[in-house]
């Protein structure tokens, strides 16, 4: 049934009242433990309002479970919002398909000096001089203190104030849009953060048990019905009141649900639906550690039917064989094997021993059926990097041309790529973890918290930064004049290259898993990815390797050393090329 702008859900409440501008007006139990007030109320159509609930005797009122704004805070009074009254200028927008896409991963407030949503959009003609198609924002729902990574939300449906607020969210969305880009929010489902979480006061929204980040959402108890509806509904606003182009589901690993049909289906169903009804492409796009490609399997033939998943096989395997760090679960990925599989089976772990986790880890990927389109892969990302005990990038370890073996790996190789703020010109700055929580004890119980994640992947604690010293969040924003060095301007040009190669040559964004093989020598550390009349070939070795070839064109090589000649290429140490074959 219709809800009004006050009506709220909250049958753990015995008395509710409703603290709005200067007034307090009672509330009354509706259905299924809906509020709704019991006298007129200040008409929001006619300008935003402040508002509250005091819940039972309460005297501090708490924001609306579903608020739009929270402009002093996650602690303090919500704000309407009426994302209707937006002039958007995307009606001729028909959206972008995943399949073929290259994402970038971005967080608002390091991206750019300023750390805003209006300053990001000064910077999407460099977005498209790389080849983007879709940009990816890191969290955005309202969070407590100044800075964070995002992933310790609590107002799901509020943009924060930080970043500027649900108008400027529309204004970057219709800005991409403008400029060809799509937009991809990353929400947070599985879990609510440490600080402002009143949603326990309302309702049954949590369950007995844990996950690493927190309480486990209700999502199959007792009135889990209302909980569920309030996941969807968060994630149907992205969509109809943000028009957002897809969806990448933090951590679903962690949504405990056994009901008959999982949250993540009836999920796909619902996005499916506004799909259609919207005439564009709406991505949904798991974060999974499960390896399960039932996450990405079209409902029809038994799975959930989400669009597609991360799959950190690949990137681990490509770290360790240009770094050859093996420490925590980058041992397993040792041999250069680990890559050749992960390229042509798309997962290493496969129902394979996972000597990290000490127990078999993954399930098979149906080759035949499954596109590699659906599996996003990265060098790069928030996760990679920052959960790194400094927050440091790989070009602290790599040189140029391994860096540019990694671009090419990635936007050459057959999977969805992503990549991640500042990898394009290797940005020295580090991604680093940081926190601004006003409450100390909180502040420390998550550095402390931090150090013993590194225990188990052997990292000395001595140098983790403190989360919650403003210094860790600056010197984690990107620096953009290390475009102008010669490094920056000189990766620039790789990836400007490889994004002009993507759309140029159809083999390159080829979805089928059979038309790519790759071949590996251990000894000498030697990778040939064949796709179609393309041939990716990467020298990890340290010594010089001329290789037959035949009849060739190089298209694209790491270093000038790279020379094609008498049917052979000479790949110097740690370089690559892409050669077509005539």
């Amino acid at each position: 049934m219709p809800r009004g702008p006050f009506d709220v859900w909250a049958p753990r409440a015995e008395r509710l009242r409703l603290s709005v501008v200067d007034e307090t007006v009672d509330m009354h139990q509706t259905d299924g433990g809906w509020w709704t007030p019991s006298e007129p109320t200040p008409d929001p159509e006619k300008g935003d309002v402040d508002y509250g609930y005091l819940i039972d005797d309460a005297d501090a009122p708490r924001p609306d479970p579903r608020s739009r704004r929270q402009p002093a805070g996650v602690h303090q009074r919500s704000r309407t919002h009426r994302p209707e009254t937006f002039s958007w200028s995307d009606d001729t927008w028909t959206g972008r398909q995943l399949a073929g896409a290259v994402i970038y991963e971005l967080h608002l407030g390091t991206f750019t000096p300023e750390g805003t949503l209006d300053a990001a959009l000064g910077r999407l003609d460099h977005l498209r001089s790389i080849g983007v198609d879709l940009v990816e924002l890191m969290p955005v729902n309202s969070f407590n203190g100044t800075h964070n990574w995002g992933y310790d939300g609590v107002a799901w449906f509020a943009v924060d104030e930080t970043y500027g607020g649900p108008e400027a969210y529309q204004r970057f969305v219709d800005g991409c849009h403008a400029a060809g880009l799509g937009v991809i929010q990353d929400v947070v489902y599985n879990h609510f953060g440490p600080s402002g979480n009143y949603l326990p006061d309302f309702g049954p929204y949590l369950k007995d048990g844990r996950s690493t980040w927190g309480d486990l959402v209700n999502l199959d108890g007792p009135d889990s019905a209302e909980v569920r509806r309030y996941v969807l509904d968060n994630a149907l606003m992205w969509f109809a009141d943000f028009h957002v182009d897809g969806l990448r589901l933090d951590a679903v690993h962690a949504l405990h649900d056994e009901s008959p049909t999982h949250l993540l289906e009836e999920m796909a169903i619902e996005v499916a639906a506004l799909s259609a009804h919207v005439g564009r492409p709406l991505t949904l796009i798991a974060e999974s550690d499960l390896n399960d490609p039932r996450l990405v399997t079209p409902r029809e033939a038994g799975g959930y039917g989400l669009d597609a998943q991360w799959s950190d096989d690949f990137h681990h395997a490509v770290h360790v064989a240009l770094t050859r760090e093996t420490t925590g679960y980058y041992a397993d990925f040792e041999p250069l094997g680990a890559l050749a599989k992960v390229v042509t089976k798309g997962f290493f772990h496969d129902g394979t021993f996972s000597s990290f986790r000490e127990h078999d880890h993954g399930v098979p990927i149906d080759t035949r059926a499954m596109p590699t389109w659906r599996l996003v892969v990265c060098t790069q990302n928030h996760d990679q990097i920052g959960n790194r005990a400094v927050g440091d990038r790989i070009t602290e370890v790599l040189d140029d041309d391994q860096l540019a073996c990694a671009a090419l790996l990635t936007l050459a190789g057959p999977f969805t790529p992503m990549l991640f703020q500042g990898e394009e010109w290797a940005a020295r700055t580090p991604f680093q973890f940081f926190t601004s929580h006003p409450e100390p004890e909180l502040g420390k119980a998550t550095a402390e918290g931090r150090i013993a994640e590194f225990e188990k992947m052997g990292w000395d604690p001595a140098v983790v930064p403190d989360p919650q010293d403003p210094a860790t969040f600056e010197r984690s924003k990107l620096d953009w004049s290390e475009l102008d060095e010669p490094r920056g301007a000189r990766m620039l040009g790789i990836y400007r290259d490889l994004a002009r190669l993507r759309r140029e040559l159809p083999e390159l964004t080829d979805p089928a898993f059979d038309r790519t093989s790759c071949e590996v020598d251990e000894d000498t550390r030697f990778l040939t990815m064949r796709r179609g009349d393309l041939e990716v070939l990467v020298n990890f070795g340290d010594a010089e390797i001329t290789t037959p070839v035949g009849p060739a064109e190089l298209l694209f090589e790491t270093e000038t050393g790279v020379a094609l000649a008498d049917e052979s290429l000479r790949l110097p140490p740690h370089a690559g090329a892409l050669v077509r074959r005539r």
